[in-house]
């Protein structure tokens, strides 16, 4: 019997019975292991840590792309940072109104592995619309001279590859690249454990300085430390919940297993205990 262990606090572990190994390789830059489990199906970590499941990865990547999506039905040009297993693209190539999108992740090994291993997550990177570019977020951001309409930073945690996607000059960079009207959305942390807690409070700081709108919405995801995880909206213009009219996703047509108009609207009435770390900032 062999088990996966991820160790959510010194005091907390969160373990998954293993069926196989499937996948190990050292990047340039982390530790990635692919493994076949019992109850959530095939999933990968990287350092040790869960970035992906089978099972209900779902959730996050449909919460991270239909609920800016549904605000600004406009949205045209879409970055996403990170992002490596092809989630987050895929919900997007759901949309015939977007034109092109940049997908911008530090580490190709990570998308190879997921390509062979995550045919669930990976539909998407196959489109003609998607661009991969294997480069340090972080840099291309500074770099370039595109404008967007959408960032979606589909990080890691603020540690290792992902330390610079939580940074000051990062969303700087992100607000001068975006459009008028343009939205960024940024997975935010847990406001559960205290580690997660204070990244979250520091990520919100720091965008909020620099943002008109600054809101903060929640799913839950089982699998993720406390299973209590919170998304960034930001925006120079739209209210993630003013300027919600219905659900885009849902007008198309397409079925959804978490998103939903009525789902948009109550990510955004966070709990008491969350309202208080984000209220003096």
């Amino acid at each position: 019997m062999s088990w996966f262990t991820e160790e959510w606090t010194p005091n907390i572990r969160f373990s998954v019975k293993i069926k196989e190994h499937i996948y190990s390789e050292k990047t340039p830059f982390q530790q990635l292991e692919v493994y076949d489990s019992y109850e959530l199906g095939r999933f990968f970590t990287l350092d040790g840590i869960m970035m992906a499941n089978e099972k209900d990865e779902f959730i996050y990547h449909e919460m991270i792309v239909h609920t800016p999506m549904s605000v600004n039905p406009k949205i045209k040009n879409v970055l996403v940072i990170g992002g490596g297993d092809g989630g987050s693209v895929r919900e997007l190539t759901r949309y015939p109104s977007i034109i092109r999108i940049d997908m911008v992740e530090i580490d190709e090994s990570v998308v190879r592995a997921c390509q062979k291993h995550f045919k669930i997550t990976t539909t998407g990177l196959n489109d003609a619309r998607v661009y991969m570019k294997f480069e340090d977020g972080l840099a291309f951001v500074k770099n370039t001279k595109e404008v967007y309409d959408l960032i979606i930073v589909d990080s890691t945690d603020p540690v290792g590859p992902g330390e610079g996607l939580f940074s000051m000059e990062f969303y700087q960079n992100c607000y001068r690249i975006l459009s008028d009207d343009g939205i960024l959305i940024n997975q935010h942390e847990s406001p559960y454990f205290d580690k997660e807690s204070q990244e979250m409070k520091r990520a919100h700081q720091k965008i909020k300085a620099l943002f008109t709108i600054a809101k903060v919405y929640q799913a839950f995801i089982p699998t993720y430390p406390s299973g209590h995880w919170l998304f960034g909206f930001a925006s120079k213009k739209y209210d993630p919940t003013i300027d919600f009219k219905e659900s885009l996703i849902e007008a198309l047509g397409y079925k959804t297993k978490y998103y939903n108009k009525d789902i948009h609207k109550g990510a955004f009435a966070l709990p008491n205990y969350v309202k208080e770390q984000l209220a003096n900032l």
